[in-house]
C-alpha cells in the first residue's frame, strides 16, 4: 500500500552521506518487501543495525497443533484462558500468547496482558495483525511509537523490532501471518490509493510518532536482547539475538512500509436490500486468508428479507469468528457469547441457529461486533484452543447439548 510517510531526520537524496552534527555517519538501512520489488522504507541508524554479539535459542510456548478430526464445528471460550483483565499481573504480550488455531499460512493467538512491557520482539516469519479486544497502551517500534486502544487493529510489518507497553491490562487477539497483510486489492487503485467504494481510507490509518523521544530514551544502551520468531524446516522457532546497540536508534526514516493502527469505529459497513455475503465486510488480506469485521449496522431492507445469514458450505475455506461485542443474532441458543470463537470448517454446511431465523424477521439493525478470519487451508487446533473447547456446540443445530464420546466412537445425544 503506497502511502508515503516521512518522520525525523533524513537526507535530501537516498543512498547519500547523512551525518550528525559531529560528523558521524548515520547507517542507512533499507527495509523492503519482496526483495527490492515492493513497498519499502529507508531508516537511518546511529549504530550498525547488523551488529550482534550473541545468538541463543528462545524456547517458544507450545506450538503443537491438532487436526480437526473427526470433522466438526467448534466453539472455543477464549475468556476462560486467562484471568479477567485487571486481576493479577497478566501475561507478557509476546511470550504469554497461546495458540488457538493455525496452519502453515496463519496462526491465531490470544493473550491477556498486565501492564509490564514486553521484551523487544521481531516476527521474521510474516506480518502481524493484532486486534485489541480491550485495553490501551503503545507499541514502541523502530519507526516510532504507535498508540493503541480498544477496537484497533495494530498491523506490524514482518521483521519490525517492537515492544508492547500496555497502559492497562489488554486483551490481544494476534493474527500472525506467514506473509504480508494489506488492504484488499479491490479497494485500491493500480497505484495504491484507496478507491471511493472502499469502506475505509488513508485518513483512518494512524502511523508512528514520537520518534525523537524514543531514540533519546535508548541512547547509549548496549548489548540489547531481541526475541526473534522465525522458521526452519522444523517449523516455527525462536532465537534470542543480542545487539551491540539498541535497535531504536533510528533518527529518521521515510517510505511506504511501517506499522499502523486502524480502528473498527472508522470502518463503514456496506449493506444492501437483501443479505450481503461476508466479502463486503473484508478489512485485510494475506496469503491464503482474509480478515473481515462484522459491526453494528443497518440490515437488509427488502420487505421479505431474512437478516441473518443463509446456510452456506465453506467449500474452499475454514471460517473463524471471534465475537467481541453486542449480541450476535445468528448464534442465539448456541452457547456463543462475548469472547467466544466459532470454527466452521470446510466440508461442513453452517448457518444460523434455527430459532434465530424467525427471530430476525423484521429486525432493521444489528448491534454486534465480530472479527472473522477465513483461511483457504484447513485450520488445526492449538493447545490454547483445545483447553477451552465447548464440546456441546457441534450438536446445537439439532437441538442437542451433548455430542461425541471423545474417543471417536458413536455420538451420545440429549434433548436438554
Amino acid at each position: 500500500m503506497a502511502h508515503y510517510q516521512r518522520i525525523g531526520d533524513v537526507p535530501p537524496k537516498r543512498h547519500t552521506q547523512h551525518r550528525d552534527s559531529d560528523g558521524n555517519l548515520y547507517r542507512e538501512e533499507l527495509m523492503g518487501e519482496e526483495g527490492f520489488s515492493s513497498d519499502s522504507s529507508l531508516l537511518y541508524h546511529r549504530g550498525v543495525p547488523s551488529a550482534i554479539t550473541a545468538s541463543q535459542v528462545w524456547e517458544l510456548p507450545d506450538q503443537r497443533r491438532t487436526p480437526n478430526h473427526p470433522l466438526k464445528p467448534r466453539h472455543l471460550k477464549l475468556h476462560d484462558l486467562f484471568p479477567t483483565p485487571g486481576e493479577g499481573e497478566g501475561a507478557c504480550p509476546v511470550r504469554g500468547r497461546r495458540q488457538i488455531l493455525g496452519n502453515n499460512d496463519v496462526r491465531i493467538n490470544y493473550v491477556v496482558t498486565g501492564t509490564t512491557p514486553s521484551p523487544l520482539y521481531r516476527n521474521a516469519i510474516g506480518d502481524e495483525c493484532v486486534y485489541v479486544e480491550s485495553g490501551s497502551g503503545t507499541v514502541e517500534t523502530v519507526f516510532g511509537v504507535v498508540p493503541y486502544r480498544a477496537g484497533d487493529y495494530v498491523v506490524i510489518p514482518r521483521a519490525t523490532d517492537h515492544r508492547w507497553v500496555p497502559a492497562e491490562p489488554s486483551q490481544l487477539y494476534a493474527i500472525e501471518a506467514n506473509s504480508h497483510i494489506q488492504p484488499p486489492k479491490r479497494y485500491l487503485s493500480r497505484f495504491g490509493q484507496f478507491l471511493e467504494h472502499a469502506p475505509y481510507c488513508e485518513r483512518d490509518l494512524h502511523g508512528p510518532g514520537d520518534l525523537d523521544a524514543l531514540v533519546e530514551s535508548v541512547a547509549g544502551e548496549t548489548d540489547v536482547e531481541v526475541l526473534v520468531k522465525h522458521r526452519t524446516s522444523a517449523g516455527v522457532v525462536g532465537t534470542r539475538l543480542t545487539y551491540a546497540t539498541h535497535p531504536f536508534d533510528v533518527v529518521g526514516w521515510d517510505g511506504c512500509l511501517y506499522p499502523f493502527t486502524f480502528n473498527v469505529e472508522d470502518y463503514m459497513p456496506i449493506t444492501g436490500k437483501v443479505h450481503q455475503p461476508p466479502p463486503v465486510h473484508q478489512v485485510f488480506e494475506g496469503h491464503n486468508f482474509v480478515v473481515c469485521n462484522f459491526l453494528p449496522r443497518k440490515v437488509d431492507y427488502h420487505p421479505l428479507a431474512i437478516p441473518v445469514p443463509y446456510y452456506h458450505s465453506n467449500v474452499d475455506s475454514d471460517e473463524v469468528m471471534f465475537y467481541v461485542g453486542g449480541d450476535y443474532e445468528a448464534r442465539k441458543g448456541s452457547g456463543i457469547n462475548l469472547g467466544s470463537i466459532s470454527l466452521h470448517p470446510g466440508g461442513h454446511a453452517h448457518g444460523p441457529q434455527p430459532s434465530a431465523i424467525e427471530a430476525s424477521l423484521g429486525v432493521d439493525y444489528f448491534e454486534e461486533s465480530a472479527v472473522m478470519v477465513d483461511t483457504f487451508a484447513p485450520l488445526e487446533l492449538g493447545e490454547g484452543g483445545l483447553a477451552v473447547e465447548d464440546d456441546a456446540y457441534a450438536w446445537t443445530w439439532a437441538g442437542r447439548r451433548t455430542g461425541d464420546t471423545g474417543d471417536g466412537g458413536p455420538a451420545v445425544f440429549s434433548n436438554s
